[in-house]
Parts: structure tokens; C-alpha cells; sequence
């Protein structure tokens, strides 16, 4: 007689986090809309050396207002500099398993993946990304409402490890390396970094 399949028999871990745990860290503030410096700065930090083989992206974000906004100002910045938007995405801040979200934001394998969004969403979309993608982190670019501590402690240490963005006023990059919220002076910007149009 045949033994059934481990994989069968043993549960999957989920990986949402625990609604006690995040209430933990209280409210966490919703995104201010993005600012120009902080959107220049990110387009400069995804086309300076040693990113600037960066040809296409996945464009992901959350649902609020200054998110959709953020996140449509870099899609109309990036395709202006002639890369290529293989994606745009978006997730609600309370789901069953944010797989479906993940699964869009990792089909087209982009060069890289950008993010504007709360981080609470975030952290239970980036969990459900390591979980169940082979998206990397270490590839992926946010605004200045993910640079936040709480980040990398509500979805886990190595979860985001090598994420990074810009703050709002463009004037530091934030990186998250094991478990910790780093910032450091961005990278000078070139006579071939883009140019980002105002908003009417």
C-alpha cells in the first residue's frame, strides 16, 4: 500500500500576517501624494550606473488616492525615456491571500518592479510575492511611504531584503537591508537622466 504525499498531508503556512500583529504597530499612515523631486529622483535611481540596463518594469500600487496618482506619474515618466510599462497593477489593503495580485505583478518578468503604496497592503503583498513568486526584492523600487521602519518588521526581516526608493524630497535614497530602514545621498544625476513633467 502507497503512503499518501507529505504535500498532501501537511498544511501550507500561510503567509498573511496575523491581524494581532499587525494591530501591534497601531494605524499606519496613509501615502502623501509624491512629490516632483521624489518621482525625479526614483527615475534617476532606476537609469543611473549600475541600473541603467533597467529596460522594462512592472508598475504595482495600492489603491488610495496618492498611490493611483504616483504610481500614473511614473508610468507616464518612465515610457517618456522610451523603457517599456509591462505591467500595472493594483491590490486592496484587506484580501484573502493577495495571490491573484501577485501571480499579475510577476507574469511579464519586468527588469525591475516599482511600487506606490500603504505600507500595511505592501507588507501582505510583498509576503504573498516571496511565498508564491519568484519576485525578488532586491529589484524592486518604492516612493517615500514604504521608506517606513515598521515596513520590513510587519513582513519580516528577509522578506524585502534589497528593496529601496527615494524619500519625498528626493535628497536620500532609503534602503532596506536586514530588517533595517538605511538612507544614503542619492546618486548625482547625469545630462541623461530624464526629465519629469509637472502635473497640470
Amino acid at each position: 500500500m502507497s503512503l499518501p504525499s507529505l504535500h498532501a498531508t501537511l498544511p501550507v503556512a500561510s503567509p498573511l500576517i496575523p491581524h494581532g500583529e499587525a494591530a501591534a504597530y497601531g494605524d499606519l499612515p496613509s501615502p502623501d501624494p509624491h512629490t516632483d523631486a521624489e518621482l525625479a529622483a526614483l527615475l534617476s535611481l532606476l537609469t543611473a550606473p549600475p541600473y541603467a540596463r533597467i529596460a522594462s518594469v512592472a508598475v504595482g500600487h495600492s489603491r488610495d488616492a496618492a498611490s493611483c496618482s504616483a504610481a500614473a506619474a511614473f508610468v507616464e515618466a518612465w515610457r517618456a525615456t522610451g523603457r517599456e510599462v509591462l505591467a500595472v497593477i493594483d491590490w486592496p489593503e484587506v484580501a484573502a491571500s493577495w495571490l491573484r495580485a501577485a501571480n499579475r505583478f510577476t507574469a511579464e518578468e519586468p527588469d525591475a518592479w516599482v511600487v506606490a503604496a500603504a505600507p500595511l497592503g505592501w507588507a501582505q503583498m510583498s509576503r504573498r510575492l516571496r511565498h508564491s513568486t519568484d519576485w525578488d526584492p532586491a529589484r524592486t523600487y518604492g516612493f517615500a511611504s514604504l521608506g517606513d521602519s515598521r515596513l520590513p518588521a510587519l513582513a519580516g526581516p528577509a522578506t524585502l531584503q534589497g528593496m529601496r526608493g527615494t524619500t519625498a524630497d528626493g535628497g536620500s535614497i532609503w534602503t532596506i537591508d536586514r530588517g533595517w530602514v538605511t538612507q544614503q545621498a542619492p546618486v548625482p544625476p547625469t545630462s541623461s537622466s530624464p526629465r519629469v513633467a509637472r502635473c497640470k
